[in-house]
């Protein structure tokens, strides 16, 4: 079993205006990053349009498509822009993601990490936000349910700012378990703790300003875990934003790359417990370009670890 890197080069065409913080070299870092480590490199498809509809209407799609420009860029909210290649990369985000899960629930993979730009987890139902199109990490939680009759799921998302999206994606769903932690107060300025979805499916971990590793790895073990064990999910999707990372410039965590092993090593563990390993990760957020490196790095790190079988003791 292996772990699978779900990646394309559309990924390099979508292209923000000078100085935009989600920018090309994001994705050139982390494939650096990941250069020789045993992984099962997969070509990110284009997603299929029903695919999107299970968490989208047509009417979002279809705004995408009139606003998408043929030179230079469109802009469709206050830091969110398209440019020519946008549009692709953004159903082969969706698509790689949905591909992922495939790889997983055939058995060709262990788990998998969906290594793709944009990002998701901003976009809410009819509402591209946050450098974010699609709900990538909802897409490929829906398509698991749907198209493999999976009964349960968790979402999880470690980035700094709170998955608004996903949660508006995914939260009247009671199949579905969504925990964010996140930097509040920060942009976007939803995710309290009073928020727990249609069916107190929802968990919301705001973190303060200067919340390090020891603080972040106690919230997670006294609340996260305990919830997934409650849970007991058969499939673990993760949203893997970096931008937690002390050194990042949009927000305020201390966190480091151990930080980001760590979780990813905890929830492999409990992947392994309760749904025989099955997990997928989609980049999100990490804006400080050596650091998203080193931190996508160890996470995947850990999936290939989670994703290798034990070694034989010698004389066994």
């Amino acid at each position: 079993m292996t772990t699978a890197l779900i990646t394309h080069e559309a990924g390099f065409d979508h292209l923000m205006p000078p100085g935009h913080p989600e920018q090309v070299a994001r994705l050139a870092h982390v494939l650096e990053a990941l250069e020789g480590k045993e992984l099962r490199r997969v070509v990110a498809p284009m997603a299929a349009e029903d695919d999107i509809l299970r968490v989208h209407p047509k009417s979002h799609i279809d705004r995408l498509r009139k606003a998408a420009p043929s030179e230079g860029w469109a802009q469709i909210d206050g830091d969110t822009f398209l440019s020519p290649g946008t549009l692709e990369a953004a159903w082969r985000a969706a698509g790689g993601s949905v591909r992922a899960v495939d790889l997983v629930m055939a058995g060709e993979a262990r788990n998998g990490f969906v290594a793709m730009r944009p990002p998701g987890h901003h976009a809410e139902r009819e509402t591209p936000m946050g450098f974010c199109l699609f709900g990538n990490v909802a897409v490929a939680a829906m398509h698991a349910l749907e198209h493999h009759g999976l009964g349960r799921v968790a979402v999880v998302d470690f980035d700094v700012h709170h998955g608004n999206g996903t949660q508006d994606l995914l939260e009247e769903d009671a199949r579905v378990f969504f925990a964010s932690s996140h930097q509040s107060p920060l942009w976007p300025g939803s995710g309290g703790a009073h928020e727990t979805g249609g069916h107190g499916n929802v968990l919301n971990l705001p973190l303060a300003p200067g919340t390090g590793g020891a603080a972040f790895r106690k919230a997670w073990e006294d609340q996260v875990f305990p919830r997934l064990m409650e849970h007991r999910p058969e499939f673990i999707f993760v949203s893997a934003g970096f931008d937690a990372h002390r050194d990042d410039p949009l927000a305020n965590l201390d966190l480091t790359e151990a930080d980001f092993a760590w979780v990813t090593e905890r929830l492999c563990a409990l992947a392994e417990e309760l749904c025989d390993g099955r997990l997928v990760s989609c980049l999100e957020g990490g804006y400080d370009l050596h650091a998203l490196g080193r931190s996508a790095a160890a996470h995947v790190d850990a999936l290939i670890a989670a994703a290798s079988p034990p070694r034989a003791l010698a004389g066994a």
